[in-house]
């Protein structure tokens, strides 16, 4: 008997993984009919939402980059003043007023180190404007002197006041005025929020600290904490070791200054030591090149002084000094110092080059729990000596060559 269309089994199709249902209903009018599936429509929704999901995304963290690395700058100096702020605390002060106190004695001692500095560059700068007929004077006696000419200071003096270089220049610079405002007001207000996102993380560590481990599991809340006191002890412990370092290369070029009879010899003896250290790598000698000129302006031979003692301290800190300091609190190696700085000058501008080295170590010393060592073997060649068989064979190969 032929099987009839009331056997559901007569059209179900057979595979190797069981019998498939039949087709839905307009199945096949629709694959013969070339219309779009029911999920196209749907995809290309899902894909041009994602797309701009995407595409907002990068424009508010375009626009918000500014706000980004001034909450990274407040962390990490929040994380150096941790100490000091957790030292008074546990003594009975609120934690509040604590970070208000460290706040204060940190700007009290910014504000006096500008305020003199910027005497000792106003006071030189009246200086060169004052002697500059003099200097004019002499420069002129010795072209005359040497080229035979008949210059005077009146003739180049109505030169440049007639010049259009001059009209030009005092234009372009009555016009930047309103710029260099905006970029003065522009940095009042960063350091603002700078400073106030620094007290905020300082006295409210501990609920920081508490409200991140709330929406972790017990394990990692472990791994967080243990993380943030590395980063604490790290960040902290670069700050007071560079602090500790830029005290003595100021006291020492404070020193050889006042030796030589160079004016407002304090104030770039701290210039020295501030820039020397939290500029990494090449601080010294750009701090140095401020007290040059200005002992070139006393004698040339005490720039050539200033030069030399900048060049034998900077060694003696390399190799004596920062690794009995730094040995504890920021053990790395140079070259990876130097590298870091780079690549944080690269991302960051100057502030990932300040931040480059704490951020490293703190990542060096969080990875050193968390990888395996093990015992190096006693090999000659570790220590970077050749053994004789490796001799053995050079020499067996000089001889083939020679052959």
């Amino acid at each position: 008997m032929a099987p009839t269309d009331e056997n559901p089994q007569v059209d179900q199709q057979a595979s190797p993984f069981g019998t498939t249902p039949p087709d839905p209903p307009g199945a096949g009018v629709v694959a013969q009919g070339g219309r779009m599936p029911r999920w196209l429509p749907r995809a290309m929704v899902l894909a041009l939402m994602l797309i701009a999901a995407f595409q907002l995304g990068s424009w508010a963290f375009h626009q918000l980059t500014g706000l980004l690395i001034n909450i990274l700058i407040s962390f990490f100096l929040a994380l150096a003043i941790e100490p000091a702020v957790s030292w008074m605390a546990s003594r009975g002060m609120r934690r509040g007023l604590a970070a208000f106190f460290v706040f204060l004695g940190s700007l009290i001692l910014t504000a006096g180190f500008i305020t003199l500095l910027g005497s000792m560059l106003a006071g030189q700068i009246i200086k060169m404007v004052e002697g500059f007929p003099d200097y004019l004077d002499s420069v002129i006696n010795w072209i005359n002197a040497h080229f035979h000419t008949d210059l005077r200071r009146v003739d180049i003096q109505d030169s440049l006041l007639h010049s259009a270089w001059l009209r030009k220049y005092v234009q372009n610079s009555a016009t930047g005025v309103l710029d260099v405002s905006g970029q003065v007001l522009g940095g009042l207000f960063q350091l603002l929020t700078i400073a106030l996102f620094s007290f905020y993380f300082a006295a409210d560590g501990p609920r920081l600290r508490r409200a991140l481990c709330s929406v972790l599991p017990p394990a990692r809340q472990a791994e967080v904490l243990r993380a943030w006191e590395i980063a604490v002890d790290k960040t902290g412990g670069y700050l007071y070791s560079r602090g500790l370092m830029a005290l003595i290369s100021g006291v020492a070029h404070y020193i050889l200054l006042e030796a030589l009879g160079v004016p407002y010899a304090p104030v770039l003896g701290v210039w020295v030591g501030l820039v020397s250290q939290f500029i990494p790598t090449i601080g010294t000698y750009l701090a140095g090149a401020l007290p040059m000129l200005i002992a070139f302006t006393v004698d040339p031979w005490y720039a050539l002084w200033v030069l030399v003692f900048v060049v034998i301290y900077q060694q003696f800190e390399n190799y004596v000094l920062q690794p009995k300091l730094t040995s504890k609190s920021v053990d790395i190696h140079p070259a990876v110092a130097f590298g870091s700085v780079i690549a944080g000058t690269a991302l960051l501008g100057a502030v990932g080059a300040l931040i480059a080295i704490p951020a490293v170590a703190t990542l060096q010393a969080f990875l050193g729990a968390y990888v395996k060592r093990y015992e190096v073997t006693d090999d000659p060649r570790v220590h970077g000596r050749r053994t004789r068989s490796s001799e053995g064979l050079a020499a067996r190969v000089r001889r083939l060559l020679d052959r």
